[in-house]
């Protein structure tokens, strides 16, 4: 291994701890926490998914694609259930489980090395480099992070503040 290599590993991982763990994760959680457990339950239509869903989604494929993959652990994740349900959860029971599993991303991010990434991994199907496994994790997180945001300003009608700070520097143009 090179040290150009190394340094592309820690790059890609620490990028990938950023947006997942310090982005991501925390705003997805101050945009779920006021919401009401009707308001978690809410469809749009029968073909959307409420925010309840999107939760338990990320949950399961966070937990199936980083934790149990890099962990070598058994898969036993039950996709259709997470889009079935239709209630029986609070708000703060879903971040619950999804903070667990994000502490134990967290734990699994810190201690993958270049090997790991190169390494391949069977799940849900695909045959998958450990590079690869956490790429689909990082945008699969962002594009449900986007819906559940897009749900939760619809619904609370005032925007979130994620970006405020660009105001104060000029670069919000």
């Amino acid at each position: 291994m090179s040290a150009n290599d190394a340094r592309l590993s820690t790059l890609f991982l620490d990028f990938s701890r950023k947006k997942l763990l310090q982005q991501y994760w925390p705003r997805l959680r101050s945009c779920v926490e006021p919401l009401t457990a009707e308001q978690v339950w809410w469809r749009p239509n029968p073909a959307s998914n409420s925010v309840g869903n999107l939760l338990l989604h990320l949950n399961g494929n966070v937990m199936q694609w980083i934790v149990r993959s890099f962990n070598r652990e058994e898969d036993k994740r039950d996709r259709p259930a997470e889009f079935a349900a239709q209630g029986g959860l609070s708000a703060a029971e879903l971040l619950n489980r999804l903070d667990a599993t994000m502490e134990a991303v967290r734990a699994v991010l810190a201690r993958l090395t270049e090997a790991d990434l190169l390494a391949f991994y069977d799940m849900q199907g695909y045959h998958v480099h450990g590079l690869d496994a956490i790429y689909q994790v990082v945008e699969h997180f962002g594009l449900h992070y986007g819906q559940i945001v897009y749900i939760a300003k619809s619904l609370g009608g005032k925007d979130l503040g994620f970006y405020s700070e660009l105001n104060k520097t000029g670069r919000a143009s």
